[in-house]
């Protein structure tokens, strides 16, 4: 009889530890509507089958919705911009970046409707302007406005997802939006382009892009994963900048990343070509993940911070940022 219930307290154990060890290989991921090469790594499932673990994505409107996910423990990874990413470590949030999805670049725009009079940032006074808060684009906005001199308070800044900027944009209820794709291209096709975030970087310095943060805790327990990750997000980064010619909007490539983002497919090779995607190489050298990423951070939250936004700063953001991952990948 003992040995029969020493048995079953065994067996016991090992199925405990074997549902430990289950639930150790499952992580869920938070993206957003991005038109990124990314997206059809995750349709091909290259993630599950290199790793074994069990993968769950989970779409969110805005990296404001990201951050909050992440600091509740319902995501463990996710997508978001350098504005949310900068809002969430001012606030403490245990997370870090290790991966630059993408330069923005010109894939962020300022986009007035036809008929609104727009022709310049000056003439952005009274009218309405439709920006997901505490994002690339809301920053950007300021900025741009801030950099032409034109009082902030003089326009109408209204916070909106892009679904619903998308929305406002077709009932006619906004004079303009600062935003990224699906909705960019949408938004273009009656309006004009009047800035773009390459544009504003071009003129005060202050670059914005889209990266992946990771939960700290999970991060010490998942390297291999993490590493994996990585090696998977370059590969397909990788594919895309050498083999620009074969990503048509009939490709199965293109139609995964229409399929994950929202966008049309015939729209996703212009929208992709907007972007920069950095290398194993520039990820981890001092303009990315080696120091550039942590002064951009830096000057995001301070800018945040003196709209409100925000009420800390931190001395540093290096501490937010970790290259750990990118070097593994590019030393195998």
């Amino acid at each position: 009889m003992k040995k029969t219930l020493h048995a079953l307290i065994l067996a016991a154990s090992a199925v405990l530890m074997g549902n430990a060890v289950a639930q150790s290989k499952e992580v869920v991921i938070a993206y957003q509507d991005m038109v990124v090469p990314w997206r059809y790594a995750q349709d091909a499932q290259n993630l599950e089958q290199k790793t074994g673990y069990k993968i769950s994505f989970r779409k969110l409107a805005s990296g404001a919705d990201v951050i909050r996910a992440l600091a509740s423990g319902s995501v463990q990874i996710g997508e978001a911009g350098s504005a949310p990413i900068a809002s969430g470590l001012s606030q403490g949030l245990d997370i870090e970046l290790f991966w630059i999805l993408d330069n923005i670049n010109d894939a962020e725009a300022l986009v007035v409707r036809n008929g609104s009079g727009v022709k310049t940032l000056a003439d952005l006074k009274d009218k309405r302007i439709a920006v997901p808060f505490v994002s690339t684009s809301h920053f950007h906005t300021l900025l741009a406005l801030e950099n032409a001199r034109v009082d902030t308070r003089s326009v109408k800044i209204l916070n909106m997802r892009p679904p619903e900027i998308a929305a406002a944009w077709e009932r006619g209820d906004i004079d303009a939006t600062f935003i990224w794709d699906p909705v960019l291209a949408k938004v273009k096709k009656s309006g004009q382009v009047l800035i773009t975030s390459g544009d504003i970087a071009r003129q005060t310095g202050k670059a914005t892009f889209d990266g992946i943060v990771v939960n700290k805790a999970f991060a010490r327990q998942n390297d291999v994963f993490l590493t994996e990750l990585v090696k998977t997000l370059a590969a397909t980064d990788e594919d895309y900048r050498r083999n620009k010619a074969a990503w048509t909007a009939d490709s199965p490539k293109v139609k995964a990343v229409a399929k994950w983002s929202g966008a049309e497919a015939a729209e996703v090779p212009a929208s992709l070509a907007l972007y920069e995607f950095p290398t194993l190489e520039q990820q981890a050298s001092a303009q990315w993940l080696g120091g550039g990423a942590a002064k951009s951070l830096a000057a995001t939250a301070a800018f945040l911070k003196s709209q409100g936004s925000i009420q800390t700063v931190l001395p540093d953001y290096s501490t937010g940022v970790n290259a750990t991952w990118v070097r593994k990948a590019a030393a195998r």
